[in-house]
């Protein structure tokens, strides 16, 4: 199984707990904090993922970790468990996909919006509410200029796209023609 897939049933069953008996955000910027820690230490993720690495000496470490991070008893468990399984590789995944789980469980959505120049802050206000009201969520903008697309904006939200650019109706109308030709 991809570390991915096993990310995403631990992140589950992470948030499934989580909701009933802890804060999901607070628990979000624990793993995130202990995540952070593979990045800036690399001898120690090499530590914690190297499987010549005996499993007690990397449970020892986690231990240490979370005493001093002062994580929530739900994350403790399950760090410790990964790190009994010699599962501890799939911790950045699982930050991943944990923060993915909760802004569903939030009703909150990403939007990445391209546009040809920048938008002004009441246009990214509209196109926002827009979204919203689009999704049924609460949406996440980002925006980013990028003048190859000529004018118009190109949306991503979540895995759908809705391309409006000028850049796309104008092949759209070349490979027309082309046909009728």
């Amino acid at each position: 199984m991809s570390t991915r897939a096993s990310a995403a049933r631990y992140a589950r069953a992470l948030l499934d707990v989580v909701i009933k008996e802890s804060n999901p955000e607070q628990v979000e910027q624990e793993l995130a904090a202990f995540a952070d820690l593979f990045v800036q230490n690399p001898n120690l993720e090499k530590a914690l993922t190297n499987p010549a690495v005996p499993v007690s000496g990397k449970v020892g470490i986690v231990k240490e970790l979370a005493a001093r991070l002062t994580l929530s008893p739900p994350l403790g468990k399950l760090l410790l468990m990964l790190a009994a399984r010699d599962r501890l590789v799939i911790v950045p995944d699982l930050v991943t996909v944990y923060r993915d789980r909760l802004m569903d469980y939030r009703q909150v959505v990403r939007a990445d919006i391209t546009t040809a120049e920048p938008l002004d802050e009441a246009r990214a206000a509209q196109l926002k509410e827009r979204l919203a009201t689009l999704t049924g969520r609460t949406v996440m903008m980002t925006t980013r200029v990028d003048p190859s697309i000529i004018g118009g904006l190109v949306a991503r939200v979540g895995s759908t796209v809705y391309d409006g650019s000028v850049a796309t109706q104008l092949h759209r109308i070349k490979n027309r023609l082309r046909s009728a030709v």
